[in-house]
């Protein structure tokens, strides 16, 4: 019998170029833990069974050196690989392309290798153990409706903002049942004082609420949102052919199957503090926090 427990999907195949490095693998917590080691012991906690990483071929033999025997006897652990030719058949990567594709196409690469509810999380941020109980309730529920029920983990955008630069974030919109509407891609925020702005390209400003909720990269979804993601990445390839720098992101995703009723997206609230390592400068205030949290 299939278990109904969820799985747990990690991005864990970025860059880290801001930060300077595979912060994925660096030891940030007392014990050498990094910050992926926090989420896994947190899932497991809330009751998932498994986790499926996303990585890069060149990443594979570190990780399998420093990441996989940490779990391999209390959770079952696979991983995937992100690629510039790991694309939908019929479609060939272009040769100048060096860019990867975004955060939607990481999610994709693991369509055979998921088939039940599953959360997807950066590897790079610490999201709290109530937000991976929240989220794990909300996937283990059954849901009489025509059209399916995904969530989202939503956090106070004064909550998840850095000391040492900008960040992007993607603000959201709900209607009054918690769904949500809409994700808007609000870039160059930072704290101004007491207050939180944005500036645009044209350097106009935007004055933020410090409660307003923000998208995190923490997500619930069914399997179904494998085939909703081939379609758009085959669209987007065929729009985007000669674009090297263009991404296929969640927000876009998800904006396009709110516009199309294609599901209910649920924003979920939790007691959960979110922090990461945006920059190489936020690596000592992580270190901090994982230190209160072990203590």
């Amino acid at each position: 019998m299939k278990s109904n427990k969820p799985t747990l999907l990690i991005l864990a195949a970025g860059m880290g170029s801001r930060y300077g490095g595979l912060k994925q693998l660096d030891p940030l917590g007392p014990n050498g833990e990094t910050i992926m080691d926090y989420s896994v012991h947190d899932a497991i906690t809330a009751g998932f069974d498994r986790v499926v990483f996303v990585i890069r071929k060149s990443m594979e033999e570190a990780f399998c050196e420093s990441i996989v025997p940490k779990y391999k006897d209390r959770i079952r652990v696979d991983w995937v690989f992100q690629e510039l030719d790991s694309l939908p058949t019929g479609f060939m990567p272009n040769p100048d392309r060096e860019k990867p594709y975004g955060t939607a196409h990481a999610i994709l690469v693991a369509k055979n290798t998921i088939d039940k509810p599953f959360t997807v999380i950066n590897a790079d941020d610490f999201y709290g153990a109530d937000a991976f109980q929240t989220i794990a309730d909300f996937l283990q529920k059954d849901y009489d409706s025509n059209i399916p029920n995904y969530a989202m983990a939503g956090y106070q955008l004064g909550k998840t903002l850095s000391e040492n630069g900008t960040v992007s974030r993607g603000v959201c919109q709900t209607n009054d049942n918690g769904n949500l509407i809409g994700i808007q891609e609000v870039y160059r925020i930072r704290k101004h004082g007491d207050t939180i702005k944005s500036a645009d390209d044209n350097g106009l400003e935007t004055t933020w609420p410090t409660k307003t909720p923000v998208s995190m990269n923490f997500w619930g979804f069914h399997p179904s949102i494998f085939a909703i993601l081939e379609a758009m990445f085959s669209e987007f390839l065929t729009e985007n052919d000669q674009n090297l720098t263009a991404e296929f992101q969640i927000p876009s995703v998800i904006n396009c199957i709110i516009r199309n009723h294609m599901a209910k997206i649920k924003v979920l609230s939790s007691k959960a503090e979110w922090f990461g390592v945006t920059y190489k400068e936020d690596r000592d205030f992580v270190v901090r926090k994982l230190w209160l949290i072990n203590h």
